[in-house]
């Protein structure tokens, strides 16, 4: 098979992850997620925690803030000030992206990936939905220590900030089909059924 990435935009509890490993494994391919912080500091120099600190402030803070536009993939120098900014972080994992993108098949999970490689003809842009209950109803069997109220909590606030962050990179809404080539409900099809219909489609395209 040609070379191929599979980027994957979920929402919680709706099995995106999981999808994600199992095509990871079935297509005998790289599996990205939080790895990617790691290969973003490695590039850049700047610590891994300020990524991973700075990924989580800056969640708690995208109500009080504008879209700041599209993304460019400009970077800041070191000798700036704002070397560590959000955005130049952003940037740094852009680049990793970018390079992963060129260098090897992988699948790719969440970062705004799917707007970074948009210009890439070798990319499938998934985006994995689920009605809300059973994204609750899922979310309880991973976080069983939590109140159905919790979780239902959880799920939005989280949402929520996957929505903001994707807008104020990229200017689009997070949940627009025509972000991505695939919308999946998990529910309706299960996550075989789900990595199934992934890989017939990549045939299908590459070919």
């Amino acid at each position: 098979m040609k070379k191929f990435v599979i980027t994957i935009a979920r929402e919680y509890g709706s099995g995106g992850k999981q999808i994600g490993k199992l095509l990871a494994k079935e297509l005998g391919v790289g599996y990205y997620d939080r790895e990617l912080l790691r290969m973003a500091s490695d590039d850049s120099g700047i610590n891994e925690s300020l990524f991973a600190n700075a990924d989580e402030k800056f969640k708690r803070t995208l109500l009080f803030k504008t879209a700041r536009g599209a993304y460019t993939g400009e970077l800041i120098p070191p000798d700036k000030g704002e070397f560590t900014s959000n955005e130049n972080l952003f940037n740094f994992q852009a680049r990793v992206i970018r390079r992963l993108a060129e260098s090897e098949s992988c699948i790719i999970i969440g970062r705004c990936a799917d707007y970074i490689l948009r210009d890439m003809e070798h990319v499938v842009r998934i985006y994995v939905h689920a009605p809300f209950e059973h994204c609750v109803n899922e979310s309880m069997r991973i976080h069983p220590q939590m109140t159905r109220e919790e979780v239902t909590r959880y799920i939005t606030k989280i949402d929520k900030e996957r929505a903001l962050y994707y807008k104020y990179f990229t200017g689009l809404d997070w949940k627009n089909a025509d972000n991505y080539d695939l919308c999946l409900n998990s529910k309706e099809l299960g996550w075989e059924k789900c990595v199934s219909l992934v890989k017939a489609y990549l045939e299908i395209k590459l070919s």
